[in-house]
């Protein structure tokens, strides 16, 4: 085999393979924004933990050819996941495009000799992930089971967007297109020098946006606003994200970061002044033609609503994409697996008869 296969561990190497990352990206077309270097190096700046770090990179000379961005955790058992965590919608390897099955076999067997005594569970693959690859050459036991679900709509200008709609529901939104004119609501794509001031107005309006209601605690944070600060400003620069600002006059009221790869665009996070649903502008709308505005540009096939199956995404008539969880053991850590796919079971088991509780209003037994 003329492929060599490293582990790196030191926080410092990660920093530096940078330039050789972003080239292996761009010749991955499943990889999705957040396999970008510059999103995964922040996110574990931000996350991670000291002496768990595992990327395995493969090469050809010199050249990075393909690499699983991993860590070890030991709870609940042993195991190696991707980089990126709960606040990543997809999780993925990088193979490169150009190179054979040999480049997918030698990840596959380095991924096999790193395992050691952990699971390796790759979660939030999107279908059509390069972690498939993998799992279909894995010789030990495996097991795909399902994990989130996304919204997907096709790339296509927002005129075409509502036209795929019933014809009374069509017209209300074209109604809504014509109140944000009449507004005054105007965008702009936020300068790559203007990004970290304006990351920091997103999160303000997202925090003043969900006063008094239920938030994900997560986006509230320090070390998620560090995250985004530090890895936004460099995705813009790369063309894996923009920035968009919406004003009224003078004043920002809503910013939104839009992520992007060769595949899709994803609208990732926004906060928006509560004087906009004031106005009885409909933020969601105007969120919508503005990201189906950057698939356009860029010739992308999927406008991802990303996960969550949220009420007001099914409006648009999404396509319904099941991210999968891959799970791989050796032969000694098959009783690994098996805890595993046990722990999912009974997860799900649980979330059931949650929903059958509420459906039944709450009442006891």
């Amino acid at each position: 085999m003329k492929y060599s296969v490293e582990l790196v561990t030191d926080d410092s190497a990660f920093a530096e393979l940078a330039p050789d990352w972003h080239q292996l990206y761009g010749r991955c077309a499943a990889a999705t924004p957040f396999q970008s270097h510059a999103w995964l190096h922040s996110w574990w700046l931000s996350y991670g933990s000291r002496g768990r770090l595992r990327l395995l990179l493969v090469r050809d000379g010199r050249e990075l050819v393909a690499a699983a961005p991993l860590m070890r955790v030991r709870r609940p058992v042993p195991t190696l996941v991707p980089l990126g965590g709960a606040i990543s919608d997809y999780g993925d390897v990088l193979l490169d495009d150009e190179r054979g099955e040999e480049a997918v076999t030698a990840l596959t067997e380095g991924l096999a000799s790193v395992a050691r005594t952990a699971l390796i569970d790759f979660r939030e693959v999107r279908p059509g992930g390069a972690a498939e690859r993998i799992y279909d050459r894995w010789h030990g036991p495996r097991r795909r089971v399902s994990d989130s679900l996304c919204l997907e709509l096709p790339a296509v200008p927002m005129d075409e967007l509502v036209a795929r709609l019933p014809s009374a529901k069509a017209q209300r939104v074209r109604a809504k297109l014509r109140k944000l004119t009449a507004l005054g609501v105007e965008r702009q794509v936020v300068r790559p020098e203007e990004v970290d001031t304006a990351l920091r107005r997103l999160l303000e309006l997202h925090q003043l946006q969900w006063q008094g209601r239920k938030v994900t605690s997560e986006h509230l944070r320090t070390r998620f606003c560090d995250h985004l600060v530090r890895s936004v400003g460099p995705m813009v620069r790369t063309g894996d994200a923009v920035v968009t600002e919406f004003r009224l006059g003078e004043d920002v009221v809503a910013v939104d970061l839009t992520l992007l790869s060769r595949r899709l665009a994803g609208g990732y996070l926004y906060g928006a002044h509560p004087r906009l649903r004031e106005c009885k502008a409909d933020v969601a709308v105007m969120l919508l033609d503005a990201c189906a505005e950057h698939t356009r540009a860029g010739g992308r096939g999927t406008l991802s609503l990303l996960r969550g199956n949220e009420p007001y995404k099914h409006h648009w008539r999404p396509e319904p994409v099941v991210n999968q969880r891959l799970l791989l053991a050796r032969r000694r850590t098959a009783p690994l697996l098996s805890a595993t796919l046990c722990d999912v079971a009974a997860r799900r088991l649980g979330k059931e008869l949650v929903r059958r509780w509420r459906e039944r209003g709450g009442d006891g037994p």
